[in-house]
């Protein structure tokens, strides 16, 4: 028996066994483990990798988020779980077996139970709303009765039920791509794979999308992996994140650590391009009269870096220490249900004041940078 199965198998025991409340543990089992996993393709006579040793792993219930410019490799890399994409080299393990061990009838089984959705939404345009969601039914064994009321019950879960006898031209993007979903979910998948399917979509409707796969993550307990070059997704639906670069996972980890303290460069461009905080640096350098110093002031960016920070640090540091702390500008969301972003602000006052000042917010699990002082 493989390795893997093994460790499932142990995990599986290990959760029966009633440990003495102090001992007690919780052991998380991957749904989901790609391992050094490389995709090497030919063009032009000349041989690259798309993907480079790659490692992902995605616990069960998760959303876990791949984020890349174009070309980073991110969809070859995704297309790997349910072996659209063989990898030249690695190992794809899900729900404790090696797919590349598999049959191609084992292999056909298992890919039933991952749904997949697209950018482009890859409905058949021929076939109307209840049609399509209906087709991957087709050698189900389930009657006609059954598959209309599992093909209504799905619409209704997606909140569609009402365009089932419309055609795909008939239908907006966010319409389109809700009978997607329907249809990915129609064989009951346990992990639901999303290739850029917000990325064809206006804000107002790719955040509905959004609300509706962390609907269905929650009440089916659904696996989901979602694939976008818009930190906006990241940031709104995701509990991981891996950032992609030229074929290589340059970093990964919670959303809410990666956000707070990015440490690679690609990283840090995507969380620059979605926060105004960074806006700074640019009126500084274009002597904005809104940084203008008088003589002694500091120009300071707060950041929020961990999950505890909760006490209104600026008023009562102001007072504790006797400085004034004018904001220009403050930038908060609500990430993994933690604060985050932070506030730029000119404070004035005595020289030692401040920097007892900004030392105490330090000590409170704020990060400090002062871009600019008179």
């Amino acid at each position: 028996m493989e390795r893997c199965g093994a460790e499932v198998r142990k995990a599986r025991f290990l959760r029966k066994q009633k440990w003495p409340k102090k001992f007690k543990m919780e052991v998380f089992v991957a749904i989901i483990e790609l391992k050094n996993i490389t995709k090497t393709f030919e063009q032009d006579g000349k041989i690259f990798d798309a993907v480079k040793d790659a490692s992902v792993s995605v616990e069960k219930g998760e959303i876990y988020g791949i984020i890349g410019f174009s070309g980073a490799g991110k969809s070859t890399l995704v297309r790997t779980i349910n072996l659209l994409g063989r990898p030249t080299s690695g190992q794809v393990i899900v729900k404790g077996r090696d797919f590349l061990s598999l049959s191609e009838k084992e292999l056909r089984q298992e890919r039933k139970k991952i749904g997949m959705i697209f950018q482009h939404f890859n409905l058949m345009k021929s076939r109307n709303v209840f049609e399509n969601v209906a087709f991957p039914l087709k050698h189900s064994g389930l009657s006609k009765e059954q598959i209309s009321q599992k093909v209504h019950s799905l619409l209704e879960l997606v909140e569609i039920n009402d365009k089932d006898k419309n055609f795909p031209s008939q239908l907006s993007g966010g319409q389109k791509q809700r009978v997607a979903i329907a249809r990915a979910l129609a064989n009951d998948p346990d992990i639901l794979l999303c290739d850029e399917a917000t990325s064809a979509l206006d804000p107002t409707t790719t955040k509905a999308i959004l609300k509706l796969l962390k609907k269905l993550n929650k009440k089916l307990g659904l696996t989901i992996v979602i694939i976008t070059h818009q930190m906006e997704v990241i940031k709104e639906i995701c509990d991981k994140v891996a950032v992609m670069e030229h074929g290589k996972i340059v970093e990964q980890g919670d959303v809410f650590d990666i956000f707070a303290n990015p440490q690679n460069e690609v990283t840090k461009r995507f969380i620059k391009a979605t926060s105004n905080l960074t806006k700074i640096e640019e009126l500084i350098e274009e002597d904005s009269p809104v940084v203008h110093l008088e003589k002694g002031e500091y120009l300071v960016r707060f950041s929020y870096i961990q999950k505890n920070v909760s006490e209104p640090l600026i008023s009562a540091t102001s007072r504790i220490y006797d400085v004034t702390m004018n904001i220009i500008f403050a930038e908060i969301e609500i990430v993994q249900n933690a604060p985050i972003g932070g506030t730029i602000a000119i404070i004035s006052g005595k020289k030692e004041a401040i920097e007892r000042a900004l030392e105490h917010i330090r000590e409170e699990n704020v990060g400090v940078e002062v871009l600019k002082n008179a």
